[in-house]
């Protein structure tokens, strides 16, 4: 995938008349897999590049920091997820209270036309865009006739009685309810890090675990899941506690700790991700070691179990 950023660089030679999809695309949920989808066919179509165009930093954490929402991915996680839906280019606008300030027609000319020189323009069915967010489809659209680009936009996703969003989804992580996420993201909802070095605790009860240090800002819930942890292009089945281990009391700040099933591998120091299948408890304190061991080993089997009912 070929990254520029406006408007610290010039538009890639490569992005000829490109097909264009805007938003902030947060989380890749199947609803922007809709809208992946239409871009890729109808940069098939003109012998053109797919390009998604998002902003950096979220707008919210401009305009409304003290509101901002938690985001559900990196940037890097983003631009990956992006090329594994078969984008070829990802425009990361650099988005400040200037730009905020921005009437519609100004960011149009500027980054569509000017920078991008887009041949076509695609959006949700609620995109709203310039000062305020004064900026319609009917504008985009109208714009569009003026500058030389078409412009369209696809209709929001549903699953089950509502509508797949971003929000929803980062209400269900809070929840713990991270099989419900998946099912509108279309995958498991993952984190990822770099492995640490942690207390050893779970070396001496037998269960020796992977301590995580994410730059993600959403986590699900505390509590214990099963989860797939990914390193190298290698997949391993893994128990994964997130929490303040109550029966020690020492965690000063919640952790994320996975136990790998299937491989002793040491993963220090290496960058890993740790995708949410299924919760299976709360945390909770323990009266000694050896009752906090059992229910380790009772987690394992029940992680097992799903697994082999899911087939992963």
């Amino acid at each position: 995938m070929v990254i520029a950023h406006y408007p610290d660089e010039a538009r890639p030679a490569r992005w000829s008349g490109p097909v264009v999809a805007i938003g902030n695309f947060d989380g890749v949920h199947r609803g922007h897999l809709k809208l992946i989808e239409r871009i890729r066919d109808a940069a098939q179509a003109r012998g053109t590049v797919a390009v998604v165009l998002t902003f950096d930093p979220h707008p919210p954490r401009v305009l409304r920091p003290d509101k901002a929402p938690p985001l559900l991915m990196t940037l890097d996680q983003k631009a990956a997820t992006l090329e594994g839906a078969g984008v070829a280019g990802l425009a990361v606008v650099r988005f400040s209270a200037a730009m905020a300030t921005w009437e519609p027609e100004q960011f149009v000319r500027r980054v569509l036309v000017d920078w991008l020189r887009a041949s076509e323009v695609w959006v949700g069915a609620d995109f709203l865009f310039g000062r305020n967010r004064s900026g319609t489809f009917s504008l985009l659209r109208t714009l569009g006739q003026q500058w030389g680009y078409r412009a369209e936009k696809v209709d929001p996703v549903r699953y089950r009685d509502f509508i797949i969003s971003s929000t929803r989804i980062r209400r269900l992580l809070t929840e713990g309810r991270v099989d419900e996420a998946s099912a509108l993201l279309g995958r498991h909802y993952a984190v990822t890090g770099a492995v640490v070095t942690g207390q050893q605790r779970g070396r001496l009860l037998g269960f020796p675990t992977a301590n995580l240090a994410t730059s993600n800002e959403l986590v699900p819930m505390p509590g214990v899941y099963a989860t797939l942890v990914s390193v190298d292009g290698h997949t391993y089945r893994a128990v994964t506690n997130i929490g303040l281990r109550p029966t020690f009391g020492d965690a000063l700040a919640p952790t994320v700790e996975s136990h790998l099933l299937d491989t002793t591998l040491d993963l220090y120091d290496r960058t890993v991700a740790v995708a949410f299948v299924q919760r299976l408890r709360d945390e909770q304190r323990f009266a000694d070691v050896e009752a906090l061991r059992g229910q380790i080993a009772a987690d394992v089997a029940q992680a097992v179990r799903l697994f082999d009912k899911l087939s992963l």
